[in-house]
């Protein structure tokens, strides 16, 4: 088995098919991590899903870091920073227009029972690919940095991917391998969309002149910029210029260009001194039509590409990974039919969709025409409400995603209650080795036997819920996601066969 890409959609998955029992290697192009400016954090879902592989402490630490950065960086000129253990003010952005904590109601029903992932994440990508890196070691799972794939056969019952001046042979294959995906070019995918219309720059520079600027997310007439500033370190900046993409996606960053654009974005003749690190991105918008061809499969922005606007894709990206590696681990250990495969596009793709309707609305909402700045306006207005903020703060955190898995009670294709346990632990705790669970709060000795023949990939946990449920059990795949709910033993019978193919 090869995944193509060692960002943290690779190593997830790889470490998901390492503990579905596959073996598994990593390719990666580049020498050692890159350490561009990229993604700033992660959101409940994709936090719950690490949290989940026992990876919660690490993250945390790595949260607590950033967040102090945040605090500092951010707070403008007058103002005392929040305290070491205070929230941040806001909890994510739509377009650029902030929320704040305040206004959202997390008394809402799809804010309970979320776990120890309850906050938004503050772990930068570089954060994440480092947790996961240590994760995929400790499992034993090869990554060949340096190895830039260069070609592949794939045929019915294989795949060789030819890397350097060597290859290899695999069942399958999967390309993590980012928006310019050369496994999805090769292989052949539909990667329909929309053409980009922005260009954008995140950058972490040294700079002068930067005290006439704003703090946090400045519009302007001519389009939005982002400044911030750790005391006595580098600016943080982000630009955004509507006047459409840019002429070399591949072209270097060098300090004229984010000088000329934040110049030009803000009007105060700042200058940039030194890059230390910069990113170029714009609104291309493109999703492939199916996630699999034959033995390739993409995962991640090789899947689907948009904006960077409202922080999604490396959580899409994520959940791609812990969707489809349980399930190729089972097809390849012939636990199940590889029919079960389909069910990866089935799942992923309508997400996958959203994310990129959302980035498109808030593209249009960027504009600098009458009518965009009209809505705008509007949009602002309503996102200073309960009502509005708490809605965004659903869909954005991922609480309110699901699986359309058919089945009839409410819990069904929803992820999994995180219930605090008699015993003093939580439910995720038990899905560090991937394997699905039935949990069974009413001790029933027929929901146990119904699930006896699948005890090789099914834990049964008995413990009591610190609070009375409404539930008689709960079938929770590997990725979190509950295939079962309720009281009827038949129905839980179809819902094993279903997912983790033919009892012993």
């Amino acid at each position: 088995m090869v995944v193509v890409g060692a960002g943290p959609v690779g190593l997830m998955l790889a470490g998901e098919l390492r503990l579905g029992g596959a073996n598994v290697v990593v390719i990666e192009r580049l020498p050692e991590m890159d350490p561009t400016v990229k993604a700033g954090g992660i959101n409940v879902s994709a936090a719950q899903a690490l949290f989940r592989r026992g990876l919660g402490p690490a993250l945390a630490e790595h949260h607590s870091e950033r967040a102090a950065e945040l605090r500092a960086t951010f707070t403008r000129p007058g103002q005392q920073p929040p305290g070491a253990d205070e929230p941040l003010p806001f909890v994510g952005h739509f377009a650029g227009i902030f929320i704040d904590r305040d206004d959202v109601d997390f008394t809402d029903p799809a804010f309970a029972d979320l776990g120890r992932a309850a906050e938004f994440m503050l772990v930068d990508q570089q954060g994440i690919e480092t947790v996961l890196g240590e994760w995929v070691a400790d499992l034993g799972v090869p990554v060949w940095r340096g190895a830039e794939v260069h070609g592949f056969d794939a045929e019915s019952d294989g795949v060789t991917v030819y890397f350097g001046d060597t290859s290899v042979r695999a069942a399958w294959l999967v390309g993590c391998d980012g928006g310019r995906s050369s496994v999805r070019k090769r292989a052949g995918f539909d990667f329909p969309g929309v053409d980009p219309e922005i260009t954008g720059h995140q950058a972490i520079v040294t700079m002068t002149g930067y005290e006439a600027l704003g703090t946090g997310w400045v519009r302007t007439e001519t389009g939005i910029y982002m400044h911030g500033k750790v005391p006595g370190g580098p600016s943080r900046i982000l630009t955004v210029e509507m006047d459409g993409p840019p002429a070399d996606r591949n072209a270097p960053i060098i300090a004229a260009d984010l000088q000329r654009s934040m110049r030009h974005l803000s009007g105060v003749p700042v200058e940039v001194t030194e890059v230390h690190s910069a990113t170029r991105f714009s609104d291309n918008t493109r999703q492939a039509t199916t996630y699999r061809l034959g033995r390739v499969l993409l995962a991640g922005d090789a899947a689907h590409v948009h904006s960077p606007f409202g922080g999604q894709g490396l959580n899409l990206g994520l959940g791609d990974a812990v969707n489809l590696g349980w399930k190729l681990a089972a097809v390849i250990a012939g636990r199940s039919p590889e029919s079960l495969l389909d069910t990866y596009t089935a799942e992923r793709h309508p997400i996958g969709a959203w994310v990129l309707h959302w980035t498109r609305a808030q593209i249009a909402v960027m504009r600098l025409d009458p009518q965009s700045r009209a809505m705008r306006a509007v949009l602002s207005e309503i996102l200073a409400t309960c009502d509005g903020a708490t809605y965004i703060v659903k869909r954005l955190s991922g609480v309110v995603n699901r699986y359309d898995l058919g089945g009839g009670h409410p819990l069904i294709g929803a992820l999994m209650p995180d219930l605090p346990l008699t015993d003093g632990t939580r439910l995720s705790d038990y899905f560090t080795d991937a394997r699905a669970v039935l949990y069974d709060p009413t001790d029933s000795a027929p929901l146990r036997a119904a699930a006896q023949p699948w005890s090789d990939r099914v834990r049964v946990v008995t413990t009591k819920p610190v609070a009375a449920q409404w539930f008689t059990g709960l079938l929770v795949r590997p990725d979190g996601y509950v295939a079962w709910a309720g009281d009827d033993f038949t129905a839980l019978e179809a819902a094993l066969h279903r997912w983790f193919g033919d009892g012993r």
